[in-house]
């Protein structure tokens, strides 16, 4: 993402992701498949943080897999993370959000905060997939296989396999689970993408100081 510009000023530290994420399953043993990545495009310099009262997924995958792009000052990073996919997802009362540190004219930190689902409509995605680097939540699976190879995840045409556009170990760790159900979860990631993402009572706001939802 390229910096703005606004009166001869950079705004590279507040180019913040603006699209939403979401949550990802537990990472049980989870290794890193060797040469693979992420996603198809360059994740931004900073992590965020998710959570949610409930999370439940159908088809869900998990595998390792590294994050690259540049970190805020324009040099290039690597991260571990669990990449976990899901045929399609629900989430209650999700929240998340960021912080850019240092704004210019005073402003300090500026968390942007992010809120759905919290009404009668819950979050919906489709063809979900999140990078993640840290988990905490209740967990339970149904019909949950651990130590699969990468390369078999793909149970039928409309199960969830490795994510399209991107590479991964055939031979490294994966786990795969017909539905996973997660419960009070709080979450750092650093990328979701999504086929469908339907976002009920949107609310997004730019905070001063460090409010994040967790």
């Amino acid at each position: 993402m390229s910096s703005q510009v606004r009166g001869g000023t950079r705004w590279k530290r507040f180019a913040v992701v603006m699209v939403p994420s979401v949550i990802a399953t537990a990472a049980v043993g989870v290794g890193l498949a060797q040469g693979a990545l992420a996603a198809s495009f360059s994740v931004s310099g900073q992590e965020f943080k998710v959570s949610a009262d409930e999370l439940v997924g159908h088809d869900f995958v998990q595998y390792g897999s590294v994050a690259t792009g540049k970190d805020l000052k324009g040099k290039d990073q690597a991260a571990p993370v669990a990449v976990s996919g899901f045929h399609d997802a629900t989430i209650t009362n999700m929240c998340q959000s960021v912080v850019t540190p240092d704004l210019p004219f005073g402003l300090g930190s500026i968390t942007l905060q992010l809120k759905a689902g919290t009404g009668k409509d819950k979050v919906y995605a489709e063809g979900l997939y999140l990078d993640v680097s840290q988990l905490d939540a209740d967990a339970e699976f149904k019909n949950i296989d651990i130590g699969v190879a990468a390369g078999s995840l793909k149970r039928n045409d409309k199960g969830t396999g490795i994510q399209p556009g991107t590479q991964a170990n055939p031979y490294g760790f994966s786990q795969r689970a017909e539905e996973a159900k997660l419960t009070g979860v709080k979450q750092q990631a650093w990328a979701t993408t999504a086929g469908t993402f339907k976002l009920p009572d949107l609310k997004l706001r730019l905070l001063k100081g460090v409010k994040e939802c967790y």
